[in-house]
């Protein structure tokens, strides 16, 4: 499909500075522009690229100043990035989108399943289980017994959603998700560790997304529940009745154990950890490897382990860079100390 400057301006509230004539039917970053193509620019690192970029529009902020003159035409608006994501959401939303129902899926005699659903090749949908309107299951994705999908909802190859698990309306889960598998329970006995059944569910709300390869555990009684807006990337761990936060965005490599609370809009970086039973607060950013060992107030910015106030931890990371020196330092002076001692007792 293509589009025109002045259909693009008209549909983001933008203003046009060139050619409303100028047509696009793809995307490019702007340092790989081609003709035809729609980039943008947000990050100041990247404004040199905008004097040669051979992209035919190009979305820009409203405060934007070109210091130079610019073949391609811009299109002003609010958020440049924001823009982009609209736009790209309006194009993937116009791509023909698979259906039908594979003749080499499993479905249960008792399954339901709505309209316009897609359900690939060796997917599988156990007894009891929904499948929403619109949505698509793909190859080799299993439903399990009594689960529940809902509608405009997208579960990519090999996503396993174990028994009773909830998944809400348009939410995507990325290949190799697996929602509700038993959560990390054993009881010490004098013979080793006795498994402590998983009785729960897990609950995924409307307009979540989960990364590929993302676990969020069933609870051992009650529910796991990921509430509506979050965005999990890949590789995470949700354990069991884990509560996380609507519009929360966690990245890869975090780890969430059992029972934590995390509240709304929250920021975690990657490679975060967060003990358990604890509760962390709303509007909390955390940054990349930090330790989350306590409870936490809403609001803060926090960072290290155990996460404390970044400035306090860019302060602490200075001087640790310094302890060998320090501490050969305070050997030489304990002895110098060890050596006045001596001489005063004499």
């Amino acid at each position: 499909m293509e589009f025109s400057a002045k259909q693009i301006a008209e549909y983001i509230g933008g203003t046009i500075v060139g050619d409303e004539n100028a047509t696009v039917h793809t995307f490019a970053k702007i340092e790989e522009g081609v003709t035809g193509a729609l980039s943008f620019l947000s990050n100041p690192k990247y404004t040199h690229y905008i004097y040669d970029t051979k992209s035919s529009i190009v979305l820009v902020n409203k405060d934007f100043l070109p210091e130079h003159p610019i073949k391609a035409t811009l299109i002003k608006t609010e958020n440049a990035y924001e823009s982009l994501a609209k736009l790209m959401t309006l194009y993937e939303e116009s791509m023909p989108k698979k259906q039908g129902i594979s003749p080499l899926a499993s479905i249960a005699e008792n399954a339901k399943i709505g309209k316009n659903v897609y359900i690939g090749p060796f997917a599988c949908i156990e007894e009891g289980a929904e499948i929403g309107d619109n949505s698509s299951i793909h190859p080799h994705a299993t439903v399990g017994c009594h689960a529940k999908i809902g509608s405009d909802t997208i579960l990519y190859p090999n996503v396993t959603i174990y028994h009773d698990c909830r998944v809400g309306n348009h939410c995507i889960l990325h290949a190799g998700a697996v929602i509700g598998a038993d959560g990390f329970g054993f009881a010490p006995s004098p013979d080793g560790y006795e498994k402590i059944p998983q009785i729960g569910i897990t609950v995924i709300e409307d307009n979540v997304e989960i990364g590929a390869n993302t676990c969020v555990d069933r609870a051992t009684m009650g529910a796991t529940v990921i509430h509506a807006g979050t965005k999990l990337d890949n590789l995470i761990q949700i354990a069991h009745n884990v509560e996380i936060g609507s519009h929360t965005v966690i990245a890869s490599q975090t780890g969430v154990a059992g029972s934590a609370k995390i509240g709304e809009w929250c920021m975690f970086a990657g490679q975060v950890g967060v003990a358990g039973h604890i509760k962390v607060g709303d509007h909390v950013t955390v940054g990349a490897q930090s330790g989350i060992p306590g409870n936490t107030k809403s609001g803060q910015t926090l960072m290290g382990y155990p996460a404390i106030d970044p400035k306090q931890f860019a302060r602490s990371a200075a001087i640790y860079k310094k302890l060998p020196d320090m501490y050969m330092e305070l050997g030489r002076l304990q002895k110098e100390i060890e050596e006045l001692k001596e001489r005063l007792n004499k």
